[in-house]
């Protein structure tokens, strides 16, 4: 079963998309070159919500990932998006086992909040034979609500604990940290150049949009609460009142960028 399992709906609806900031960043990461076509390889492309901030940027987008849900609710949201004349292909499996098309070769990899899925060095050394000689990678995302600290998201993670155990759940396991920061397992790949950019954003929530959020996450998927996810919902809305009057929550977050080269030679 994916750690994903009966998160598809609520991920597309309720996961904050890519900033026009970010896409920007991306945009400019990836060489033009005349004549030429301009590659996307989205890695673990979820709803494909990457790949929809970068529709008209790019000719050519793969966007993969292993669950099928996913990528059904990726398709129903891009292709009636597709601009005329650019090419999108949906490919079910993991980062480590996809081969690209013969000679094909991106300009820019995306990996936005799932390289603490993959085999980190594994999939990085697979990408020097998937990306063209000037080509970049980048691997981002913002903070997630397990992480990022304010009272209100504290207290839903502690309702969270109280009915899935101390431990962070990742489908029916624990999640497993990663200690390293990603730019050090950057700089042991062949994309050893590694800049770094940092994106403010700033969100307002609402108790429907936490929920929604949540059920997103394989640490709150509804799957895992069984018969209790309805007192689940009641018991968040309870804690979240204590901060709001009007059923606003603002958020501080971030996106933080590495972009990966090659060494010049």
């Amino acid at each position: 079963m994916s750690l994903f399992t009966g998160t598809a709906s609520y991920y597309r609806r309720f996961r904050p998309g890519i900033p026009e900031d970010v896409a920007a960043v991306l945009d400019q990461a990836s060489p033009a070159q005349a004549n030429a076509p301009r590659r996307l390889l989205d890695l673990g492309t979820g709803t494909g919500l990457v790949a929809e901030a970068l529709l008209g940027r790019f000719d050519d987008i793969i966007a993969v990932d292993n669950d099928a849900d996913m990528l059904a609710v990726a398709a129903s949201a891009l292709r009636p998006e597709l601009p005329e004349h650019s090419h999108l292909t949906l490919v079910e499996s993991t980062a480590e086992d996809f081969v690209p098309p013969d000679g094909w070769k991106a300009g820019l990899v995306t990996i936005c909040r799932a390289f603490h899925w993959l085999d980190q060095p594994t999939v990085l050394r697979l990408l020097d034979n998937q990306v063209a000689p000037d080509g970049a990678v980048a691997i981002f995302g913002d903070n997630s609500f397990w992480t990022v600290g304010s009272p209100w998201k504290e207290a839903v993670r502690g309702v969270i604990k109280t009915f899935l155990g101390e431990e962070r759940r990742a489908g029916s396991g624990t999640f497993r940290h990663h200690n390293r920061p990603y730019s050090e397992i950057m700089e042991e790949s062949p994309f050893d150049q590694v800049e770094e950019v940092l994106i403010p954003v700033q969100r307002t929530w609402t108790a429907e949009t936490i929920l929604g959020y949540l059920y997103s996450t394989t640490f709150a998927a509804p799957h895992l609460f069984g018969d209790r996810l309805g007192e689940f919902e009641a018991a968040v809305k309870q804690r979240l009142a204590e901060f709001s009057d009007d059923d606003t929550f603002p958020e501080d977050n971030e996106f933080l960028i590495r972009l990966g080269r090659r060494s010049q030679t």
